[in-house]
């Protein structure tokens, strides 16, 4: 937090040189509070492992303020983020691992709890750097806002426009906080049990024209992988309602530092091709999206290879229990599963419906399957699972309570490889503008 705390102290005494700085830091900034109340219900339908069900239900209150930059040709600016979580209910034996709830000394489940980010930002021309708590959202690191609260990071990102059509970006991330837990850890891969200082990224998204879009990133993570990326997305208008979006993506990720030596802690759980723990995979999807109206259809494939499963940053096999959950840039990154096993084939199709084609605005429903198989096992056999999540939406568009939302997410899944588990999430949001 030194580096942090040393942009923010940069950006206040800049603010401080004129009364005019002082004006435009006020004048362009917002501050939303965000609230958000969560049902948690997890049900393991199988499996000797206690507890069978995982049942938790809290409140959670996410005050967003994002300043606007000085005057002058260095623009500075402070954002910050106060997170804080109130359990409403989660009894001994359905409280497990802090997925979205922190544990206390005896494993049960906190009555409270916070986290405060900030973060100072340098503007100059159409280039930003941003120092502090981010919450990226790129393919080499998706922030997790799964839970009640969100993943956040520690660390310096710079983003640059500087070039028509193209966006450039760059940074380094030193530490996680995970999205039920107040603690900071290092960094690690998807099945890693010890903590990396350094995630190295780089890439860029170049519009080629207004419908398609090239992406090339490429990250390192000490001690354990580099990865490259290249995403292709087209957008096809068939007419003035209906068009077919192809979206492409590839994943090279290898073996870096102490995982290429077999150092222990550093090589990964699961299947790994002569049982070494070495990161080793290639990952593709293919997906077709069809909109007509309201209607919205898609259908994709993605392969793993055999070498390993597909990892990027994961602190969940980390000593703090909290570290856990992470989202992924991938289509089958769904509520229980995320299709991503050494070998895995994966066959997914997702039928969506916005209710204001037949006038009820602010409804929108959608329904997927996803089938995987070819699951590579150490006893030189496949297994196969599959999944079915149903989600529901609402937002009232009018009166006293416009503005507040309703969601349902249920989850079903059925694996050779894991648990079957059923899963079902109630979430009630509503965001208050303060400025």
């Amino acid at each position: 937090m030194s580096n942090t705390n040393t942009v923010v102290t940069l950006a206040l005494g800049a603010i401080a040189l004129s009364t005019q700085a002082h004006a435009d830091f006020l004048s362009d900034s917002k501050a939303t509070l965000g609230m958000r109340n969560f049902y948690f219900n997890n049900d393991n339908r199988d499996g000797p492992a206690a507890p069978s069900k995982t049942e938790e239900w809290a409140q959670g209150f996410m005050l967003d303020f994002k300043s606007g930059y000085t005057d002058g040709m260095v623009g500075f600016g402070v954002d910050a983020l106060g997170l804080m979580g109130i359990t409403l209910d989660s009894g001994k034996g359905r409280h497990v691992g802090s997925s979205m709830i922190p544990s206390d000394s005896d494993n049960r489940a906190v009555d409270e709890w916070s986290r405060l980010g900030l973060t100072g930002k340098v503007k100059i021309s159409k280039t930003e750097l941003r120092l502090g708590t981010l919450m990226p959202k790129l393919p080499i690191l998706v922030a997790n806002d799964g839970r009640l609260l969100p993943q956040t990071f520690e660390g310096g990102q710079i983003t640059s426009g500087e070039f028509k059509d193209l966006t450039l970006t760059g940074g380094r991330i030193e530490h996680a906080t995970g999205r039920g837990s107040s603690d900071q850890t290092g960094l690690a891969a998807t099945g890693g049990t010890r903590e990396s200082n350094a995630f190295d990224f780089a890439g860029g998204d170049w519009k080629i024209t207004k419908d398609l879009t090239a992406q090339y990133y490429y990250a390192n993570l000490d001690d354990y992988y580099t990865q490259q990326f290249f995403g292709l997305m087209h957008t096809l208008t068939i007419s003035d309602n209906q068009s077919l979006k192809t979206d492409l993506r590839y994943f090279k990720t290898d073996s870096s530092g102490a995982n290429s030596s077999g150092t222990s802690g550093y090589r990964i759980s699961g299947y790994t091709e002569g049982a070494d723990g070495e990161i080793d995979n290639r990952t593709w999807s293919a997906a077709l999206i069809y909109t007509a109206g309201a209607h919205a259809v898609t259908a994709g494939y993605q392969s793993v290879s055999s070498g390993s499963n597909f990892t990027q940053l994961s602190q969940g096999n980390l000593p703090d229990k909290g570290a856990g959950g992470a989202s992924l840039y991938l289509y089958t990154d769904r509520l229980i599963q995320t299709f991503t096993r050494a070998g895995e084939r994966t066959a997914f199709g997702q039928y969506a419906y916005d209710f204001a084609g037949v006038g009820v605005p602010g409804l929108k429903a959608s329904v997927i399957y996803l089938s995987g198989d070819n699951i590579k096992t150490a006893t030189g056999g496949t297994q196969k699972e599959w999944e079915r999540d149903i989600g529901l939406d609402y937002a009232i568009q009018s009166g006293a309570l416009k503005g507040v939302g309703f969601g349902w997410r249920n989850g079903k899944s059925n694996s050779e490889a894991s648990r079957n588990q059923d899963q079902n999430r109630l979430i009630v949001s509503y965001s208050i503008p303060l400025l």
